[in-house]
């Protein structure tokens, strides 16, 4: 029988995890992954909060729930029998405020729906006794979120891809997937083609995932449009003053959820992400500009429909951009020990997020397939959490029909 050929296109978590699948489900086959860097894991999988979130906040019954939930316990598992520092440190979200309360109520029923295990809600008292320098009136507690390095699973998944005999193909940039007669063939961004064909592709291009999708035969939209979030670390002096994560309740009124703490599993504190649009899908040093970005997203009507309908969180994160001290003080709102807390800034991601034309943020991962060819056209956060799970689904789920 003629062995099967599988490429995958990204060698970012997702991507490994995919071709990592591939091998276990399908031993004889060969597997072929392609990135476009020198190195994996070089974008979304080494720029994040490095948080294993539990399952709190998704709508029940949508993928985002079902595979953060199997994804979490699936990266668990991988850490203690690969050896990658794994730390149960806990998470609160903390409502400040009277009318906060209901809204984290509903989270506590999601978690409850989703099966997040050891949930609850704790008043101030006993929200001290878990964190003794945070202040809040209620806030709910999951003890069993976890913080890890994305990149350094990445990196140990890409070592056990070439043990079992898999292919990655580094500094090779795809431009698009080409399907006749039921083969793939892929196309580098040189328009040179690779020497073999494919019997299935699947595409894990991260913040160019919408691009590779469309050149390849998918749908326009949805469309990514990159915002970037800092995060900085504070003086080491002060990393006691906090034991795990501490997040604040969402804001309806707000498309991302504002700033908060994280503990690193290097043991530094940080804290962040604020999010605001990026001058360039690869910006990592807020100093570029890619013009062809910028045209991307300011000539897509969704984006300005999203802007219109969010100035209040637009100059809500402008503070933080453009004012250390405005980022610190959201923080110590949470935790006032820190309010003069020194910081330097740390990791600096970049949300690959997908947005319909109609400026709607799309909310559940969106995984699509058109004949051989697979696309990942969403999976921000939980994406990372997820990254297991999302390959359990693309092999033995999306790819079956």
């Amino acid at each position: 029988m003629k062995k099967k050929r599988y490429a995958v296109i990204g060698g970012g978590i997702n991507g490994l995890a995919v071709a990592r699948q591939l091998m276990l489900d399908f031993p004889d086959a060969a597997v072929t992954v392609f990135e476009k860097e020198s190195s994996v894991a070089c974008h979304q999988s080494s720029h994040n909060s490095g948080v294993v979130h539990a399952g709190l906040y998704y709508e029940p019954g949508g993928l985002k729930a079902r595979l953060c939930r199997r994804g979490g316990a699936l990266i668990r598992e991988y850490c203690q029998q690969n050896g990658v520092p794994y730390d149960e440190c806990g998470k609160l979200v903390v409502a400040l405020q009277e009318e906060e309360i209901p809204r984290l109520h509903a989270i506590y029923q999601k978690a409850q729906a989703n099966g997040v295990p050891d949930v609850r809600l704790v008043g101030a008292d006993e929200l001290r006794e878990i964190e003794p320098n945070c202040i809040g009136l209620s806030a709910l507690h999951s003890p069993r979120t976890a913080i890890v390095s994305y990149g350094h699973i990445a990196t140990t998944i890409a070592e056990e891809i070439k043990a079992r005999g898999g292919r990655i193909c580094l500094n090779s940039s795809v431009g698009r997937l080409i399907e006749r007669n039921a083969e793939v063939r892929v196309e580098f961004s040189n328009g040179e083609v690779f020497d073999s064909g494919f019997d299935q592709v699947i595409g894990c291009a991260g913040l160019q995932s919408d691009r590779l999708a469309q050149r390849s035969g998918d749908e326009v939209t949805p469309r990514i449009v990159p915002f970037f979030g800092q995060y900085y670390v504070i003086d080491e002096a002060f990393k006691s003053h906090v034991k795990g994560l501490i997040y604040p309740v969402p804001d309806p009124r707000f498309p991302f959820l504002g700033v908060h703490f994280t503990k690193r599993i290097d043991g530094q504190m940080t804290i962040g992400p604020n999010a605001f649009i990026s001058l360039g899908r690869e910006n990592y040093d807020g100093r570029s500009i890619n013009l062809r970005d910028i045209l991307s997203f300011a000539g897509y009507p969704g984006f300005w429909k999203f802007a219109a309908r969010n100035w209040a969180a637009t100059f809500r994160e402008l503070k933080t951009v453009v004012s250390e001290a405005s980022f610190v003080r959201e923080a110590a709102r949470y935790v006032p020990s820190l309010a003069e807390v020194g910081i330097v800034p740390a990791v600096r991601g970049i949300r690959a997020q997908a947005m319909e034309s109609n400026g709607a943020l799309v909310d559940d991962f969106v995984i699509r397939q058109h004949g051989n060819i697979t696309h990942i056209r969403n999976a921000p956060s939980p994406g990372a959490t997820s990254s297991l799970a999302i390959a359990e689904y693309i092999v033995r789920e999306v790819m079956k029909h």
